[in-house]
């Protein structure tokens, strides 16, 4: 009996149907499904974008005034978001002091995740003594309010952004730390662990090599849910008069500088607070899609 060669159409399509498709493929795919995530993303993007890109987009400087045009209403003629008690255009403003305010919400993360994720996986990993010591430091940290040991410490340092960096470094890093020590204990009773041990591999090799590679997504992704607190923290901090120095833009300080107008013109002084409510819900919303996306099956 003769057999027929496969078509040059049937051999492609067994090739398609054989190649599957790339692990980011398959999160963006589920991602996307989110219809709310992605609105978000979009959202976040726009305004990170704009405010990376102030000086260009910007219609005036952030520190430029003029007394007759103190106190202008939303949707006023040049000043779409109106102005401040000193003239100043409240836009122009909001895109500059969004570079400080989103660099005080994601650099102490990022921080703390290298931070914390260390002692985490060294705590989780080795265990014994080196667990003890490390996670009981950790938690006498972890035992304070989180905002209220970030003032203490902010406090303790005196005004500025980087104080806040530090701060808020310090109270993000006992959370991180925990999930990468609990990500840790999990992954090494695994098998492929007890093979590289056998195999001759240093404890160094096999955290670098399989333990930090089958957690890094948890760390990641508990470390994303925490940037939008982190810029409540900061803004809270400037808020209350911890962070920039005036005539410095910064989100909180904004708020904090405006509050006194919220009789003379209600709607100008909440702008601030409407950008850090956007930016705050647009991360976790965005967090909270990655985390379901990222458990994908390997």
């Amino acid at each position: 009996m003769a057999i027929n060669a496969p078509t040059a159409g049937g051999t492609a399509a067994l090739a398609t149907a054989g190649r599957e498709p790339s692990r980011a493929a398959q999160i963006w795919k589920s991602f996307s499904r989110r219809k709310v995530a992605l609105a978000a993303l979009v959202v976040l993007l726009l305004i990170v974008l704009a405010c990376l890109l102030a000086p260009w987009v910007a219609p005036y400087g952030p520190n430029d005034g003029a007394v007759t045009d103190r106190l202008k209403e939303v949707g006023s003629a040049g000043h779409v978001l109106g102005t401040d008690e000193q003239g100043r255009d409240i836009l122009s403003r909001i895109l500059y002091g969004g570079r400080l305010s989103l660099l005080s919400g994601v650099l102490p993360v990022l921080l703390a995740s290298v931070i914390g994720g260390g002692l985490g996986v060294a705590a989780g990993y080795f265990g014994g003594w080196t667990n003890t010591i490390i996670m009981r430091a950790l938690d006498i940290v972890f035992s304070f309010p989180a905002i209220l040991l970030a003032i203490g410490i902010s406090a303790a340092l005196g005004p500025g952004i980087s104080n806040i960096i530090i701060s808020a470094t310090v109270v993000f890093i006992p959370p991180i730390a925990r999930i990468a020590e609990s990500a840790a204990k999990e992954v090494r009773k695994e098998e492929f662990i007890e093979a590289a041990k056998t195999s001759g591999a240093g404890a160094g090799l096999i955290v670098r090599s399989h333990v930090l590679r089958n957690i890094f997504g948890k760390i990641f992704v508990f470390s994303t849910s925490q940037i939008g607190v982190c810029l409540m923290v900061a803004s809270g901090l400037s808020f209350l008069g911890l962070g920039v120095s005036p005539p410095t833009p910064e989100w909180g300080f904004m708020l904090n500088n405006l509050k006194q107008l919220i009789f003379v013109n209600p709607v100008v002084t909440i702008v601030p607070g409407i950008f850090i409510f956007l930016t705050s819900l647009s991360l976790n919303l965005v967090s909270d899609a990655l985390s379901d996306a990222l458990e994908l099956k390997r």
